[in-house]
Order: C-alpha cells, then sequence, then structure tokens
C-alpha cells in the first residue's frame, strides 16, 4: 500500500509547466554558480508580492499582474537554487513556505482595498481563505506523513490566474468583471482542493487501517 498521491488533473498543460521549469533551470544555473542563498530569492519573491498589492490599491492592475509573474519565478528559483546549492534545509522550506503565505496575503489585501466598496470584497475574502486552506491541508497531511500535492487549483495555477487577469484586465479595460470572474473561479476550485485533500487522507488513514488488519 503506497501513500502517494494518485496523479491528478491540473489547469496548467503539464507541456506548459514542463517548458517553463526548463527555461527556468537556465536561470537558476546562474544563481547556483553565484552560490546563492535561496532564501534571497524568497524575500526578494515577497517583496515583489506586497508591490502587487500596493499596484492593486492604487489601481495599477498592469504593473501588478506583471510583479506577480516576478514572486511566481521567484518562488520557483529558491527552490532550484537550494537544491542545486545543496542548501536545502528545514528552515529554509519553512521560511520559503511562510514568506509565500505573506505575499499571497498582501495581493489578496491590496484586490480587497481596491474592491473595498463593491460586493466583490467577499469574494477576495473567501478567495484567500481557500488558497491558504489549500497549502493549509498539504502541511497537514505532510506532518501526518502523507505526501499530498492533489488538486487542481495549486500556488501556480492561482499565480498564473492573478496575474493574466490583473495584464489583460487591464490592457482590454476589463479588469474589475475580468478579476471578479477569476476570484470567483479560485474561491471555489481552491476550497473544494481543500476539501478534495481532507478526504484524501481520510482515504489513506482507511486503507492503513486494511493493511494493517491484513498482516495480524
Amino acid at each position: 500500500m503506497s501513500d502517494q498521491p494518485q496523479e491528478t488533473a491540473r489547469i496548467l498543460p503539464k507541456k506548459l509547466m514542463s517548458f517553463t521549469s526548463d527555461q527556468l533551470n537556465k536561470v537558476a544555473s546562474f544563481f547556483i554558480n553565484l552560490n546563492m542563498n535561496p532564501n534571497v530569492l524568497s524575500v526578494f519573491a515577497t517583496v515583489t508580492g506586497i508591490g502587487a498589492g500596493i499596484f492593486f490599491v492604487f489601481n495599477r492592475p498592469f504593473w501588478a499582474g506583471i510583479l506577480i509573474i516576478i514572486c511566481g519565478i521567484l518562488d520557483i528559483l529558491d527552490g532550484k537554487v537550494a537544491a542545486g546549492t545543496n542548501k536545502t534545509i528545514i528552515f529554509g522550506a519553512m521560511f520559503d513556505s511562510t514568506l509565500d503565505r505573506y505575499s499571497e496575503f498582501f495581493i489578496y489585501l491590496g484586490l480587497a482595498v481596491h474592491f473595498r466598496d463593491h460586493w466583490a470584497l467577499w469574494i477576495t475574502f473567501f478567495t484567500f481563505l481557500g488558497s491558504t486552506m489549500v497549502s493549509y491541508t498539504r502541511a497537514r497531511a505532510e506532518g501526518l506523513e502523507i505526501e499530498c500535492k492533489i488538486g487542481v487549483m495549486q500556488r501556480a495555477e492561482r499565480m498564473v490566474f492573478l496575474a493574466a487577469s490583473s495584464i489583460f484586465g487591464s490592457l482590454f479595460k476589463i479588469f474589475d468583471p475580468l478579476m471578479i470572474g477569476v476570484l470567483i473561479t479560485i474561491a471555489l476550485i481552491s476550497n473544494i482542493t481543500a476539501i478534495q485533500r481532507t478526504l484524501y487522507v481520510k482515504k489513506v488513514e482507511r486503507q492503513k487501517e486494511s493493511h494493517s488488519r491484513e498482516l495480524k
């Protein structure tokens, strides 16, 4: 009996994710040659996330979207650099995950301020809740020694959705309705993902109990 999660569908095409990863490997090699501390990249990722939130506050969604893309790239790079420099340590992983939550918070905070006089403010709250629960359920499962990466609305998808809606919404002058649609989508699917991960842990527990009874 395996505790590994089943392969699940992702919103982002696998070929696109693989291509992006391959391209970022080249960038990561540059930082690895500099022997850069990956925690520095984690900090910069958080700074860009805060910057994106500030741009939302001042109604500059195009630049907010650009910073969200940079934030996502840096978030990927810090893990690659950590692995490449053999600095994948417990504190580094904890530090990175913690800063990820802060960066997302400030992005959603900026959106909440932008929609402060609109009913979409409440959607923003539920979107942040769903995003947080996706991360929490995975962390809690891994604390129980169960790998849990299933679900279609993971961090990569959330960042791409937010960035794309910000940039295209700004270019085509439809930012508010497009972002509201994206926030509703993220809120619904991320909360479903959190429930899916919770039920997966229950499934693994039952499998372990069944396997244990078979051995007796």
